[in-house]
Order: C-alpha cells, then structure tokens, then sequence
C-alpha cells in the first residue's frame, strides 16, 4: 500500500479521507499512484490505517509507539503494525476510540458559514454576555480541588450550581445517578417557554465533574477547561437567559459521571418518556471550550446526521455574532452529545477547535493559567445565540 498527503480535492483512482486540509490517499496498487503526489515516508507496505478520535492528547500518551501520519489533534490517522492494532483497545466513550478508517470520508472539514441577517433580540442577549460572570463562575468550580463524581467535593459544587440556577429563577432539582458501583448526580434547570401547547424544549448541557487520569481519583483535578469552562458557559447562559421570556422550554443540565464513561447523560435520556424525547428541537452540549490551540479561536461542531440541521444554525450563529473560524464533523465521540444522537435527537458538541495542543487534560495542570477567555466567551456568545433563536425569543 501506498500513500500520501495532499491539500488538493479527491484524487481519481485512489481512496481518500479528508482531515480539515489535509487529504490522506492510498492505494493497494502502485502502478495507480499519480505522477506528482508525494509519498509519506515509510512509503512501502502498511497493514492498515485507522482513525483516532481522543480527548486532549490521551491516545498519544498511552501509546507513543504507535506511528501518527496524520495529527489534527483530537483526530489521527495512525497506521499500527499488526501486533499493535489487536492490543489497542477502544476505550469507548472515556479516552479514545480506534476505528479502521473507511475510504470517502470526510473526518472534519473547516468551513466558511454565510452570515445571516442580526435578529435584534438575539443581539441583545449576546451582548449581555459578560467576561467578569463568567471568570467568577469558573475561579469558584477550580476552587474545589477536584469535581471527581464521586467525591464530597463534586456533591458540594453540584449543590452551589443548583442553588445559584434557582436564585436566577430557574425550577431545580439533584437527580440521582449511579457511576459503577457510586453514586453521582446531575443538576437539572427548568424554565417554561411562554407559548401556547404543544411546546419544544431547548436544552443546554455540559459535565460538571473533572477527573485526574494520571495520578487517580483522589489528587487534584482542577479540571478548569474539562470542564469547568463548558460548566461556567452554561451558568453564564443561564444569567444571560434568566427573566427573558421565550416561546419554548428551555432546560439547562449540569451531567455528573461524564470522565467515567457519560453516565449522567446516559440515565438522563433513558429516563426519557417517548413524548418528552419528541419535544427535545436541539441540545447544545459545551465541553472544552477554554483552551486555545489554533492561530484564530475556533470552535469545532461535532455531530451526527440527525443533527445536521443544528450544526448548521452554529455554525450560522457563530459567524452572524462572532468571530469564530468554524469546523464541523458529523463523527460524535465521548462526550454528553453522544446519548442523545444515539437516541436520534439532535445534539451538538461545541468544544475548542484542534485540541491538539492540550497536553493538560485529566491531569493536576488543567488549571486556569491555561484558560483563553476570549475564546471561552466567543464560543458562550455564539451558543446564547443558537438556544434563543431555537427557543424563540
């Protein structure tokens, strides 16, 4: 097999996947490979090319043998030889999954999104969004040390974001979840929509609790960008929506047990009657959204083909009310998005573009020396945009 990079379009006669710029082409037969296209180096045979999807830099970390020829951060193509591709396990829904990777496919793409016509109402609830709530909001979930799920310090700040919804007018509650053999919780926020039944509901969500995978449940987890920065976007959501009237529900949810493996999220779509699942018109999940890693803050929109349309009204948001470059991908991996598209509801990861340079993930260092937040606040804009045209200001 031969194979190569190019940043051109699809090249007839052989296979390709597109990686944002960069298209991977391979062939079985040599005599195929077109004049011109350069070889990567070890050009000769390779048993097979799989794609990485990982969280920060986790697959790097845990196997740094294994040859990458293709790094776009939270997304690899790597080509295993064939003792290493039967020990790679696909640790699903945690830190990484390895999958064989399949010709035509389009990974993740930047795009340019046509900026639509400002709706005055949105302006104005973009423009409350506000840097020095936010930064409180983050400062006070570091502050705990760790948000492990299963620690008294994750039930304490799971506590102090319940009472801080409902001081904002929101109905809430702590809903049980078990993680393993412990138990863990989600905070729920509930706000009615002012229009006559039947009624959609538009629900914001991200992970409260954060994990350090290195040095074990009980050291320090400051977790300030996984995932105090997608936890503090959604209590600044929460602020900029608190007294505004809207035609629909919206509901915002703060998932324990998410570095375990999505168990907040899990139970909470299981729990689901069929009727609410129908009423659910999107889900905004934020998770990473505080670390910068590309020249231009970037926000990458990952979903699934049910959520096509949302990825769409995004990625418009983000260009009609900010100054976001945007990346989209329709492959949905490890994070709460992932139970609901798996329910066939359409949800949307919004996280940092190109984590590529966040070696600090899972580990004591995720602190808020680490935190861009013009970037943070960039990509909170762009979701209060998205929920109040969805929820109809």
């Amino acid at each position: 097999m031969k194979y190569g990079k190019a940043a051109v379009g699809e090249v007839p006669g052989l296979e390709w996947a597109r990686l944002g710029d960069t298209l991977l082409c391979w062939t079985e037969d040599d005599d195929r490979w077109p004049a011109g296209l350069a070889l990567e180096e070890p050009a000769a045979q390779a048993p097979g090319l799989y794609l990485v999807t990982q969280v920060g830099r986790l697959f790097q970390r845990a196997h740094p043998d294994i040859p990458v020829l293709v790094d776009k951060g939270r997304y690899l193509v790597v080509g295993p030889d064939p003792e290493q591709a039967g020990a790679v396990p696909s640790r699903e829904d945690v830190c990484y999954r390895m999958r064989p990777l399949t010709g035509g496919t389009t990974v993740f793409r930047t795009v340019t999104p046509a900026r639509r016509t400002p709706d005055p109402a949105v302006r104005d609830l973009v423009k409350l969004v506000d840097e020095d709530a936010y930064r409180a909001g983050l400062q006070a979930l570091v502050a705990h040390g760790t948000r492990h799920s299963l620690s008294p310090a994750f039930r304490t700040a799971a506590e102090q974001a319940r009472d801080l919804l409902h001081g904002l007018g929101y109905a809430t509650s702590l809903v049980p979840i078990t993680v393993g053999s412990g138990s863990s919780l989600n905070v729920v926020a509930e706000r009615p929509g002012e229009g006559a039944e039947p009624r959609g509901r538009v629900l914001v969500t991200a992970h409260i609790d954060s994990v350090n995978a290195v040095d074990g449940p009980a050291a320090s987890a400051p977790g300030a960008d996984d995932n105090g920065s997608g936890a503090a976007g959604l209590l600044e959501m929460a602020r900029v929506f608190s007294g505004r009237r809207t035609r629909h529900d919206l509901c915002l949810i703060l998932f324990g047990g998410e570095e375990q493996g999505l168990f907040g999220s899990r139970q909470y779509v299981k729990a689901l009657a069929r009727a609410e699942r129908d009423r659910i018109r999107a889900v905004v999940n934020m998770d990473m959204i505080g670390t910068l890693n590309t020249p231009a803050p970037t926000v990458l929109l990952e979903g699934a083909q049910t959520s096509r349309a949302l990825v769409d009204d995004l990625a418009a948001a983000a260009a009609t009310y900010t100054s976001l470059a945007v990346q989209t991908s329709l492959h949905p991996f490890a994070s709460d998005h992932v139970p609901f598209i798996d329910a066939s509801i359409p949800a949307v990861l919004t996280i940092e573009g190109a984590d590529r340079g966040n070696e600090n993930v899972h580990t004591a260092n995720d602190t808020l020396a680490h935190i861009d937040y013009g970037l943070a606040l960039e990509i909170v804009r762009m979701n209060v945009a998205a929920a109040a045209t969805l929820a109809e200001v």
